[in-house]
């Protein structure tokens, strides 16, 4: 999330734009179908508030994926989900992700601009950006937005914290998150997340909902008190695939394996002489587009999305297509 140039020792062989896009793509458990499948639209909301919950995903202490460059793009298919993503702003980083399910006949529009604070023993990073979910067949929007990433340096050690926000005005349906660490020394409370869902017209809560997002969450129905798990971590994250190239000559030049190819090449093979001369040439070959726009007075437009930025409502990312295409990456089912 943070803009900071780090060395290639300090990199995982991936971009962040490949870390944001496998929170939409990279699960066992296809919780996107549940809400599309659930009868009522109470179920439905439940269920996109464990969906919601499944794209919180673990982050490393250390290391940090590649900075992605403008216009680098990632393309994956996970069975009918087609996922794009495209880098449509470096300062300051922002970029925007458009999926679609035919088969399901689900949307997803997503934009993230990460805003790093420090304090001393601590980084923050709020996610500033509009996350959208479309449940076509059921004419529901589910708004909502993310936690921050707090990463903290004594003792060592990356969480989730803060408030998320779900809300469907077609059913006025809401749910409060709240993503809770552990104090400073003690781990209790480690990666704990509790909130409710209620109707928003009568604030009526009808399920507490409480748990551990890299673990178990329960819903406690407030009228039975009967307690049912919603989210189950284990079920998502066991048995994930890495994706394949299925074809080669499909692959665009800005896809995130083909910018970062020999930077990872370098880092897989601990040449860390090859990484760092790699990583220059992609970072020295961007400071030269930049140049080579700013004389000719250019500006540069997004291939796939429509961006807008207001103090209002923060970063906003329309698609330019319908649809996404099938992918030349796959995640094997």
């Amino acid at each position: 999330f943070c803009q900071v140039q780090l060395p290639p020792l300090f990199n995982i062989p991936k971009s962040q734009l490949q870390c944001f896009g496998e929170s939409a793509y990279c699960f066992s458990k296809n919780l996107l179908q549940q809400c599309n499948n659930a009868e009522s639209s109470l179920d439905r909301f439940t269920s996109v508030v464990a969906w919601s919950i499944s794209t919180t995903r673990p982050p490393s202490f250390g290391v940090a994926p590649y900075n992605p460059i403008l216009g680098e793009t990632h393309h994956v298919s996970r069975g009918s989900l087609n996922v794009l993503l495209e880098q449509v702003s470096h300062h300051p980083p922002v970029s925007a992700l458009h999926a679609t399910d035919e088969k399901e006949n689900i949307e997803l529009i997503w934009c993230q601009k990460p805003v790093p604070k420090f304090y001393g023993t601590r980084v923050e990073a709020e996610v500033i950006g509009k996350r959208q979910l479309k449940l076509l067949n059921h004419g529901e929007t589910y708004m909502m937005n993310s936690p921050k990433l707090m990463i903290r340096f004594l003792p060592p050690r990356v969480d989730w914290i803060g408030k998320v926000k779900i809300s469907c005005q077609e059913t006025g349906l809401e749910a409060e998150l709240c993503y809770i660490t552990s104090s400073l020394l003690g781990r209790r409370g480690e990666h704990r997340v509790k909130g409710k869902i209620y109707q928003s017209s009568s604030m009526k809560t009808f399920y507490e909902v409480e748990g551990y997002w890299n673990s178990i969450v329960k819903a406690k129905d407030i009228n039975s008190g009967k307690e049912t798990i919603i989210y189950d971590a284990k079920e998502v994250y066991s048995e994930l695939k890495t994706p394949i190239v299925k074809d080669l000559q499909g692959i665009w030049p800005t896809e995130s394996t083909a910018v970062w190819s020999e930077v990872s090449k370098g880092i897989l093979s601990k040449n860390w002489t090859k990484a760092r001369e790699a990583k220059s040439t992609v970072e020295d070959n961007q400071r030269k587009l930049a140049k080579e726009r700013a004389s000719k007075g250019e500006t540069w437009v997004p291939n796939h999305f429509t961006v807008s930025d207001s103090k209002e409502d923060g970063w906003d990312c329309s698609p330019i297509q319908e649809r996404v295409p099938p992918a030349p990456i796959v995640v094997p089912l």
